[in-house]
């Protein structure tokens, strides 16, 4: 692939992570909705993250210029893709390292497999990224016979529990401090058997474990929250430390960024180096920030790689409904205000992304139309949260609308196959009708009667029958079809003893006697 082939019609990528099967989001979250443990925890860390951001936030009189000059320069990194990222590649390879296209997951897999046989080595040492666990990298090398130690303290936690991510910034949220001792004591060699589950006591023993593999593994393998087209550039932020052990110990690091990343200047990061760490981990700076431009002799890694990743992003940079949703900067503030998320957890999505950047990123690169993605627009409440704390502006509500519409049309079928979202009329589209279903009732029945006020006020006399039937609590508890799912964990009031529209007409002709009697005129 080279990034002359970013201005062709995408297609779909080949491999996404290791999803298979992927249980429904509805029925993923009712399971996850009775874990009392896991309610917990997200509450605590959610809210915990979240107020630590709003403190921070409101120190800054110009946040909300700073959320505009973020999405500014997202959009014209997206409207230049193709020369931008023939400018990283130029700027990187000039500098002595070395840039490598991968147009899907396997792609990038095998050569991520070559650039590490190449140096001899069967161990890796990884920094937290999302690309890695986007395109299921460990569970490829584990296959290979090539072992990869994560390195950050809650993707260590993840690993070792032989557990999934189930949050972008912290993996390890669905899990409290008791549960990770236990994993420790289980899981890692030499621990100390009285170790406790003091915060202190936790890290000192990653510590020392992680050490060992720091000194000694010849290779590294990182993600990257940023690409300077101007320079080359490279950057990781963290917060532990241990990315910049990583980056700089090891012989050889590779380097696997999806193609958004790219950052047109370095004057850039001004911006986003304010947005990041408040939206994220509620912090003014970033305890750890490395920038790499390719190979410098005698410092640091000798071999510098950069695998570009594609895997589904032309296609969603097609869709121009959906295309702002490259922006994101994975910063996670949307997860900690979604109370979807809060009540559901991370796993229930099935994506490597999940809460509500998840609900529409995963769609946009592999196709709503996918089995494991067909659920997720529907995974919100559209409060808007989301929206009002995204550091780049990314109106995610539009977008969860825009392709529960697209899952409407996959699901009644079109006249041809589905291709790039551009926002073009679909020649041969239309619904093959069959028979209707109760959303098409329901949705028919509220057209007739919305668009007609005699019709609405014919059926606005009913109310005294439905308010019959909520009973003495005045709350209806069941409803049949469609509406059960809505009294399975909810009750619907009463309906009121009558419509606003005979309410006001009764105020107005009281208000209008009054007047009469006072000795006025209509």
């Amino acid at each position: 692939m080279t990034a002359v082939s970013l201005g062709m019609p995408a297609l779909p990528p080949r491999g996404f992570g290791n999803i298979s099967a992927v249980e429904p989001f509805p029925d993923a979250a009712h399971r996850e909705l009775g874990n009392a443990q896991l309610r917990a925890n997200l509450a605590h860390a959610t809210h915990t993250i979240r107020d630590k951001r709003l403190r921070v936030v409101s120190e800054l009189p110009d946040w909300e210029a700073l959320r505009d000059a973020g999405s500014a320069i997202k959009a014209e990194a997206m409207s230049r893709l193709p020369e931008l990222l023939a400018q990283f590649e130029e700027q990187f390879t000039a500098r002595g390292g070395k840039v490598h296209w991968a147009r899907d997951a396997s792609e990038a897999n095998r050569i991520a497999e070559e650039l590490i046989r190449a140096t001899g080595s069967q161990d890796v040492v990884k920094v937290k990224s999302m690309a890695t666990q986007e395109i299921g990298l460990n569970e490829y090398l584990e296959a290979r016979g090539i072992s990869a130690f994560e390195t950050d303290l809650a993707e260590l936690i993840v690993q070792l529990g032989h557990d999934k991510p189930s949050h972008i910034l912290v993996p390890a949220i669905h899990r409290n401090r008791t549960e990770i001792r236990d994993i420790f004591l289980r899981e890692m060699p030499d621990v100390d058997p009285e170790l406790t589950d003091e915060p202190r006591r936790l890290a000192m023993a990653a510590r020392a474990h992680l050490r060992k593999k720091f000194l000694s593994a010849k290779v590294a393998i990182s993600g990257a929250n940023f690409g300077i087209a101007e320079t080359g550039t490279l950057g990781v932020v963290e917060s532990e430390g241990n990315g910049r052990m990583c980056v700089t110990l090891p012989e050889t690091l590779i380097t696997i960024m999806g193609i958004e990343k790219v950052l047109p200047r370095a004057q850039d990061l001004e911006v986003f180096m304010q947005l990041l760490p408040r939206s994220s981990t509620g912090e003014r700076m970033n305890p750890y920030t490395s920038l790499w431009t390719g190979a410098t002799p005698g410092d640091g890694p000798q071999n510098v790689h950069v695998i570009l990743l594609d895997n589904g992003r032309t296609r969603a940079l097609a869709d121009r409904h959906g295309r702002s949703a490259l922006h994101c900067i994975r910063c996670s503030a949307c997860m900690n205000v979604c109370p979807v998320y809060e009540r559901t957890g991370g796993h229930a999505y099935g994506s490597t992304y999940p809460g509500p950047i998840g609900a529409i990123l995963s769609p946009l690169l592999t196709g709503v139309e996918a089995e494991e993605n067909a659920s997720l627009p529907y995974a919100s409440s559209l409060c808007g949260a989301c929206f009002d704390a995204c550091p780049v502006k990314i109106n995610i509500p539009e977008i969860l609308v825009y392709l529960r519409g697209e899952d409407v049309e996959a699901k009644h079928g079109r006249g041809q196959a589905a291709g790039p979202n551009d926002g073009s009329p679909r020649k041969g589209s239309g619904r093959r009708r069959g028979l209707p279903t109760q959303m098409d009732v329901a949705m028919g029945a509220a057209s007739w009667a919305l668009t007609s006020g005699n019709r609405l006020g014919l059926l606005e006399k009913g109310l005294p029958v439905a308010r019959a039937l909520a009973g003495r609590d005045r709350k209806i508890s069941r409803l049949p079809g469609l509406a059960a799912g809505w009294t399975q964990s909810r009750d619907v009031p009463a309906p009121p003893p009558e419509s606003f529209r005979n309410w006001w007409k009764k105020r107005e002709r009281g208000a209008a006697d009054d007047h009469t009697d006072s000795g006025g005129t209509r």
